[in-house]
């Protein structure tokens, strides 16, 4: 307590100090009613942003000095902010949270391989539109390097946007366009290293001694082996360790990734800056949801896994404050592929407004390969919950590859061995499980432990590739039916669905991907096809594959965007007595549903006496299938069935 007071009143002081300097600064420069309301959002948050910044870097003799200028960066930042982007900063100070509205649905794409690059993302938006989304997140579109370069996770700038997919003035344009169709725009801000092709890499392999304290290097092997004693290898069939000999610079340098990325140093507070600077210059081009990638690796110490650590959380809280001071419509995403309990430490009003639930997308398919929710619903009840103003991210799938990002103890508590659980899903989602329907590769398997993780598109992996080829049509249909169940439950349990584009198509594997030497052994790219336009042309005809998966998913859509229960993230997981069907209710003033999901293969029944247990009313409607269900008798659901149980509207 004699601390934070102590806080407190450095905090007051330094903002006395600083204000006037402020003023002098940059007055003159704006409307004097605009100077006072941005004065108001600094004093409202500074205290937080002064005890955030003063725990990493309060020990260092210029702490007041990098204070002033973090404050400097951020006010000359909001000066630059376009006009439409401050009336959207008022509009969303007067709705914080509104992420958590029902009718918000994501879709997720690679700008080259969806329309070309950021002119034919225009001529895509009357789709976009057509389906109902209205957050759209475009993967890595930075300047990155030829070759190697992490599917545009090695940013070369962050100002400067890949030329084969556009230019800068574009993106914001297309921000505008996008504001302007009443879709939000999702960018990824990769800032725990950067490319080594970076402006700043390069001033540090040429020698300046204040570009190279931006990284994490070393002179000799002494400082890198005392560290990878706790450090886990990120990929382990690519290379041993976390660090990487630069013969230029006759050091050794931090490479959590890849050894053209270069780990950033947050213990000198210029990077923190610099990178604000990097951040704020997104916002106001236009992102109003900022993917945080790799939240967890960003702060280092000796003697740990340098995961997860006090100071991640900090930085990031930091950055969350001075968003609220300069461009307070922009919300933060977090992309933390960690153990689940660590997952949520992430997602706070101060630190990270949403995030993707890696659990729950690991789970899905756990339930789907066993037939058995029980570990799904176990892991829900005891960790679904987060603080009432934030939202998860759900998906199937994404960009990436499928981990298996899921508690050990819950695996235990059914009598499982959760490594051997890891490597039974690994084989059914590889086809090498019997009687597997799925067709996916394995992602990089460790040769030591046997360990993997799984690529392949949704559609692949639901056994549509495998139906189709075997020429199945009861196939077909059982895996229409699994992409609807595992989308069902994403677009309506609570939080932010978010669609991998193609995925509303039926999209397959594309193993022509083996065929390009920057592709070649990242199999990833299995599920990274290029967009098929040929198939949006068969989304109305309600005969073709295309069709009945577009139209279930649309389906899926309306009835969520349509129904108030969806609105904030409160889902309350419910057991249905019936170990192979998911259930939860969905509630919102007196609004409510409930959510059945069967993960068998065969048909299941649910007894009356449960759905009487459960609070149903006599009679509910199926807002899936549209049809009256009679809750004083025996429930019934078809293999893979999804209902939406609602009291009627009459």
């Amino acid at each position: 307590m004699k601390e934070d007071t102590w806080l407190d009143k450095q905090s007051h002081t330094s903002l006395q100090r600083l204000l006037p300097r402020l003023d002098a600064r940059f007055k003159e420069q704006v409307d004097a009613d605009e100077w006072q309301n941005y004065l108001q959002r600094l004093k409202y948050h500074f205290p937080r942003l002064f005890k955030c910044l003063y725990h990493v870097y309060g020990a260092q003799y210029d702490f007041f000095y990098h204070l002033e200028n973090i404050l400097a960066s951020a006010t000359q930042m909001w000066l630059e902010r376009p006009s439409e982007l401050k009336a959207l900063d008022a509009m969303r100070e007067a709705d914080p949270h509104w992420y958590q509205s029902n009718r918000l649905v994501g879709a997720m794409c690679y700008i080259d391989l969806f329309a070309g690059d950021l002119q034919g993302m225009f001529e895509r938006i009357p789709y976009l539109k057509e389906m109902g989304i209205n957050y759209l997140h475009l993967m890595p579109l930075f300047k990155e390097p030829e070759g190697d370069n992490d599917g545009g996770y090695a940013v070369s700038s962050y100002r400067e946007i890949n030329t084969k997919i556009g230019t800068m003035e574009q993106l914001s344009e297309l921000a505008g366009e996008l504001r302007a169709r009443g879709i939000s725009l999702c960018l990824d801000f990769v800032f725990n290293h950067t490319s080594d092709e970076h402006d700043w890499a390069q001033q540090a392999l040429a020698g300046d001694p204040e570009y190279q304290s931006y990284y994490r290097l070393f002179p000799d092997r002494s400082m890198p082996e005392a560290y990878e004693k706790n450090l886990i290898t990120i990929f382990p069939d690519e290379r041993p360790g976390s660090f990487t000999y630069r013969n230029g610079l006759k050091k050794w340098v931090w490479t959590t990734f890849h050894n053209y990325q270069w780990d950033l140093n947050y213990e000198n507070p210029i990077v923190f800056s610099r990178m604000l600077e990097e951040m704020l210059f997104l916002a106001n081009q236009g992102v109003e949801i900022l993917r945080l990638d790799a939240v967890a690796f960003i702060w280092k110490k000796l003697g740990t896994t340098s995961q997860n650590l006090p100071e991640a959380h900090v930085l990031i809280q930091a950055f969350n404050a001075v968003v609220h001071i300069a461009a307070p419509a922009m919300v933060f995403k977090s992309e933390a592929i960690v153990h689940p309990d660590e997952v949520s430490k992430y997602i706070s009003e101060e630190e990270c407004q949403l995030s993707y639930n890696p659990q729950l997308m690991a789970l899905l398919w756990e339930a789907l390969a066993t037939q058995d929710v029980n570990i799904l619903r176990h892991a829900m009840e005891r960790r679904f919950s987060i603080p009432e103003n934030c939202a998860w991210v759900n998906y199937v799938r994404c960009h990436d590859d499928i981990g298996w990002a899921f508690s050990n103890d819950d695996v235990a508590a059914f009598n499982l061995d959760p490594g051997a659980h890891r490597h039974f899903l690994t084989r059914f989602y590889t086809g090498k499980f019997e009687g597997s329907f799925a067709r996916g590769l394995p992602f990089q398997e460790d040769p030591e432990t046997g360990d993997a993780r799984v690529s392949g598109t949704c559609a692949s992996l639901t056994g549509l590739e495998k139906a189709v080829e075997e020429k199945d049509e009861a196939g077909v249909d059982l895996a229409i039916r699994r992409i609807m169940l595992l989308y069902g439950v994403t677009l309506t349990i609570g939080g932010i669905p978010v669609i991998y584009l193609g995925d509303e198509l039926g999209a397959l594997n594309d193993y022509t991907y083996d065929q390009d030497l920057e592709k070649v052994g990242d199999t990833r790219w299995v599920h990274r096809p290029p967009f098929d336009w040929g198939k949006v042309e068969e989304r109305h005809d309600p005969k073709s594959i295309s069709g009945r998966v577009y139209h279930g998913l649309l389906r899926l859509i309306q009835i969520r965007q349509q129904n108030l229960a969806f609105t904030r993230s409160e889902t309350e997981i419910v057991d249905t007595g019936n170990k192979h069907v998911f259930g939860y209710f969905r509630n919102h003033d007196h609004y409510n549903v409930l959510v059945l999901a069967n993960f068998s293969g065969l048909p299941q029944s649910l007894e009356a006496r449960r759905l009487r247990m459960l609070g149903l009313r006599k009679t509910v409607v199926d807002l899936v299938a549209g049809k009256a269900i009679t809750a004083t008798r025996e429930l019934l659901l078809d293999p893979y069935d999804f209902m939406v149980l609602a009291k009627p509207s009459h």
